[in-house]
């Protein structure tokens, strides 16, 4: 992926340098066994693993005040100013595909972290993996978390990265487009199975719109490399639920699925990256 000397975005705050007491929800602290279930049940790309986390501490999420904007990242930070190429070119691509559609794209703040930092759905930390919050429209990430990524889930690369940002900026658009509040609206209304479904349908239409940014930025720049697709695609698998199961618990159940099978992941990015279009990402009407 040709992204050295690529314009990066104004919208990253680095807040690795701030300090972070033990993360608490709802006023309650938690243990790494509620940590642990959290994982398991929304693992590493959930629509809101915070939300996962007050609903195992007894109640709902308690709002954090956030902390104010933190400075950008320093020049020569590599993997932060990989991330910030990205944000960027996806800022450029949803602006477009927003236009065109005679809408305007409201850009995502992303913030850089250690351990934990205050969000507005509550203490957000590093052992959830990349996530994003509705209530401040931003990304969270860890840039660890692509250690961990690489070296003990299986999926190199600078694209699989790059998916993974995509991925969460893709829960940004479907915030922007109303489809995060309608899902959010069913909790509590359905059954659990029916929520879990519900969770996978968004998760692959992230998938999908990722797979759109793709092939939109190939288009404009070309900036892909060979084996780049693949680096995504493999990354898509290596976080299917069902693998994730199989790993960590030795059996597969469907029923408990939050983010699709890694058929399915892969299917759905592809999809996207194919077609390039917000139409090809509705499975909410569409057979997985």
């Amino acid at each position: 992926m040709k992204w050295e000397g690529e314009e990066q975005s104004g919208n990253v705050e680095d807040r690795r340098g701030a300090g972070g007491g033990g993360p608490r929800i709802g006023g309650r602290g938690i243990g790494i066994g509620t940590v642990v279930a959290a994982l398991l049940a929304g693992w590493v790309f959930g629509i809101n693993p915070l939300t996962v986390l007050g609903l195992l501490s007894g109640g709902e999420t308690a709002p954090t005040v956030a902390q104010g904007p933190a400075p950008p990242p320093p020049a020569g930070d590599r993997a932060a100013a990989f991330a910030s190429t990205v944000l960027r070119d996806t800022e450029q691509v949803w602006g477009r595909v927003f236009q065109a559609a005679g809408g305007t794209y409201r850009e995502p703040r992303m913030v850089l972290f250690r351990g934990v930092t205050p969000t507005a759905c509550g203490t957000g930390q590093s052992a959830m993996g990349p996530f994003y919050c509705p209530g401040d429209a931003r990304l969270y990430f860890d840039l660890d978390f692509f250690d961990t990524l690489a070296r003990r889930m299986g999926a190199p690369g600078d694209f699989a990265q790059a998916y993974v940002i995509a991925h969460e900026v893709g829960h940004h658009v479907q915030n922007l487009m109303g489809i995060t509040g309608k899902v959010d609206a069913q909790r509590g209304r359905v059954s659990q199975a029916q929520m879990n479904a519900l969770s996978v349908r968004v998760e692959l239409q992230a998938d999908c719109l990722a797979g759109v940014w793709a092939h939109h930025t190939q288009k404009g720049k070309g900036w892909l490399e060979q084996g780049d697709i693949e680096e995504a695609m493999n990354a898509a698998a290596q976080i299917g639920d069902d693998k994730l199961q199989r790993q960590s618990q030795g059996t597969v159940r469907p029923e408990s699925f939050t983010h699709g099978s890694s058929q399915q992941r892969m299917s759905w990015f592809k999809r996207g990256l194919d077609g390039g279009s917000l139409a090809q990402c509705n499975t909410f009407d569409s057979a997985l």
